[in-house]
């Protein structure tokens, strides 16, 4: 029985992240008028930062099918709340912020001549995307709970 709801909670993590990244697909597309090419709708699924938080919603899913799966306490379900955080933390703080320096240093690399390529700017997220991802991955997670 164990392996079934190991299963469950990797595709509670799965589908956390697939709900997410494909609400910012149909948000992009939106965006974008519907002007988009494979290439772009493909980038654009795979892409970190954005509404909603990818990150956020697979790990909080993964969380929450376990703490409903095992108890609030189980060392599967603290562990995973602990990675959690640390996910959530890094994609607000250090990510976001790397991005908006990767931002930053591109413009100053436009801006001088520099005979350097920009530099890829990874985004992170905000504080609206995290909590966006959170409730998707906590109703996944409870969903993905009671089938298993």
């Amino acid at each position: 029985m164990e392996n079934v709801e190991g299963l469950g909670g990797l595709l509670a993590f799965v589908i956390g992240w697939f709900v997410a990244q494909t609400g910012k697909l149909v948000g992009e597309i939106i965006k974008s008028k519907g002007h988009m090419n494979g290439h772009d709708v493909f980038n654009c699924f795979l892409k970190s930062g954005g509404m909603p938080s990818g990150h956020t919603a697979s790990f909080t899913g993964l969380t929450t099918f376990f703490m409903a799966q095992y108890g609030i306490f189980a060392p599967i379900s603290v562990l995973a709340l602990c990675m959690t955080i640390i996910v959530v933390y890094d994609a607000v703080n250090v990510r976001y912020a790397v991005g908006e320096q990767g931002k930053l240093l591109n413009i100053m690399v436009m801006d001088r001549n520099y005979k350097k390529k920009t530099v890829k700017v990874v985004e992170g997220h905000t504080v609206p995307q995290v909590i966006v991802g959170a409730i998707l991955g906590l109703a996944i997670g409870f969903v993905m709970s009671l089938c298993f």
